[in-house]
This record gives structure tokens, sequence and C-alpha cells, in this order.
């Protein structure tokens, strides 16, 4: 019997690139949603101290559901975590240089030039993976650069001086280039890590959290001012109460963004789970329109279609060259019984 055939199907809820997709859309957003909330509402600067209760609780959650049996995961390996740990420090160079770029820089300057990270992506899966890049997704990718630069075109021209002389170089370019090149190495190393060593969801969600958790910490006792009193101020007895609640709430979120993140890699490639990432933000901004009260002008709802124009491209390029990569491997597997049929046909005697 063929070993093959008692694989599971690439059609099963498990291993849905579609479900995948939605599940990391959902979490994304009830992830910034929830980090609006603590950030926003409390006035809450101590991001690293924020990370780190958030993996600490999806470890806690994960234990959790373990030992009712609900889920399983594999235990801590130290080979295997020596080995994840760069993913680890990734993911917190990814974010620290992403909070210092948003120093410096407006959010729709800082939205364009993140958006950049998906073509890194796309070449670093051509050249780790094999993969190709097509001329349609190459034109979605212009298109999503394109929308944010509409939709942000009023705050990028109030950025830039009326004087040329007056123009000054910002360190935020430099912190934003750190920040793409750290997004797409870690984005592709996880994908290869997780290929290496044969990661389930929860077991990558798992090492993440674990070994970023640490290292969440430490920055925040070096970076955000624990001796200086900053927890103290932060955490005052008039807002105690609620914004642990409103932390642990993040926790939760964070669970389901780390498992969404890690199916969508895992069930998809590098460059559509950036490319998800890029594009979920259009949902939120169209629901702050809509229903939120926040002025629908021109360069927004123009930024928003082009964006959905530019998801529309990417999703018929990738079903486009699925279809054919089907085709070729369906012509690769009857290839061979014909040609065998063919020789046989060609030595047996008339």
């Amino acid at each position: 019997m063929n070993e093959k055939m008692t694989a599971p199907p690439s059609s099963s809820l498990a291993n849905s690139a579609t479900l995948s997709i939605l599940a990391y859309c959902s979490s994304s957003i009830l992830m910034t949603v929830t980090n609006k909330m603590v950030l926003s509402q409390f006035d809450f600067h101590m991001n690293f101290f924020l990370l780190s209760i958030q993996s600490f609780t999806a470890v806690v959650m994960l234990l959790l559901f373990k030992k009712l049996g609900l889920i399983s995961f594999r235990n801590l390996n130290t080979n295997e975590a020596k080995k994840w740990f760069p993913i680890s420090l990734g993911l917190v160079a990814m974010i620290y240089t992403g909070s210092k770029s948003l120093q410096f820089l407006s959010i729709p300057v800082y939205t364009i030039f993140k958006n950049l990270t998906v073509i890194l992506i796309a070449y670093g899966e051509v050249l780790w993976f094999g993969a190709k890049v097509t001329p349609m997704m190459l034109l979605s990718f212009v298109f999503m650069v394109l929308s944010s630069v509409i939709a942000g075109w009023s705050d990028i021209a109030a950025f830039v001086p009326e004087d040329p002389t007056d123009l000054q170089f910002n360190p935020g370019y430099l912190w934003i280039a750190a920040n793409c090149f750290s997004s797409a190495g870690y984005v592709l190393y996880m994908r290869k890590r997780i290929k290496h060593f044969n990661f389930k969801d929860f077991d990558t969600v798992y090492y993440n959290n674990l070994l970023s958790f640490p290292v969440m910490l430490a920055l925040s006792f070096w970076l955000e001012g624990w001796v200086s009193g900053e927890f103290k101020s932060t955490f005052a007895p008039d807002v105690r109460q609620s914004l642990t609640v409103a932390i642990m709430f993040t926790g939760l979120s964070s669970f389901f963004i780390s498992y969404g993140s890690a199916w969508c890699v895992r069930c998809t490639s590098s460059t559509t789970y950036s490319m998800v990432g890029s594009l979920n933000k259009l949902p939120v901004a169209a629901s702050g329109i809509l229903f939120l009260g926040d002025p629908a002008t021109v360069g927004n709802v123009l930024g928003i279609f082009l964006g959905f124009i530019a998801g529309i491209l990417y999703s018929y390029s990738k079903s486009d060259q699925a279809k054919k990569n089907l085709a070729l491997a369906n012509n690769s597997f009857l290839s061979k019984p014909l040609m065998a049929e063919f020789n046989n046909a060609m030595e047996s005697p008339v």
C-alpha cells in the first residue's frame, strides 16, 4: 500500500488556507482594537511590559488547555529552543524598531514604508523557497503601496516642509528600514524553522511566547523606567483595576493572534501572510468611516478602494499560480505511466 494515501487531505479544516487567513485577519483586528484601548484610553507607555504580559498569558493558556486535554503540543526541547531563539529575537527587534520609527514618522509615512516589507518577503521567498513573483503579484504590490500614499497624502504633505532647505535627515527612516528587514527576516526564518522542525501550530505558539517572554520583560526593566517610577505612576490606584483587566484581555487576544499567525504562515506562504497583515487594515479603516464617524475624504475612500483592488489582484495571481502548479503536477504524474506504456508498445513484436 502507498503510505501517501494515509496522509490527511489538503482540504481538511486544519490545512485550509482560507480559514487560516480569516483567523489571522479577525485575530489581528481584535489585537489592534484591544491594544489601542490600552495604549490610548489609559495613556500606557510601557510597550515591552504589555508584550511580556501578553506572552505570559498565552503560555499559561496553552499549559492550561493542555492539562485539560483540549490541545497537545511538544514539550520544550533545549536543542530546538536554541535554534528557535533567533526567531524570538527577530520578533523583539521587529517590535522595537517599529515603535522607534513611529516616534519620528507619521502613521501614513510609516504605513507606506511598512508595506514595502511585503516585497522584501516575496523576493526572500524566491531565494529561500524557490517561489515565483508573477507580474500580477508585482502589480498588486504597486497598488498596495499606492493606496497607502493616496490615503495618507494630506499627512505626508504636512510632514514635508515647504522650504526644501529646511528638510533635515529624519532618523525614523533608518528605524523603519531596520523594521522592514527585521520583519521580513522574522517571517521568513519562522516559516523555514516551522518546516524544519515540522512544528504544529500550537508548537509554534508555545515556543514563540515562551522564549520571547523573558526578553520582553528584561527590555521593559531596562528601557521603560521601572526605577524612575514609571510603573507606579502607570498603575495608579484610580486606574489599576480597570487597566489590569484591559491588559489581561489583550493577553487573550495575543493568544489568538499567535495561533492565527502560525496557522496562516504554515498553510499559505510568508508573502501571503505579510500581504494579509497589510490589507487587514482596510476593514478597520472602512468600519471607522461607516460606523465611528471618521471623515470620508476622497483620499481615504480611494486608498481603501485601491487596497481592495490590490487584494483581489494578489488573490487572483495566487489562485492562477496554484492552478498552473496543479496542472504541472498532474502532467508529471501522468507522463511516467504513459511513457512506460509507449515504450512497451514500441518494444513488443507486431
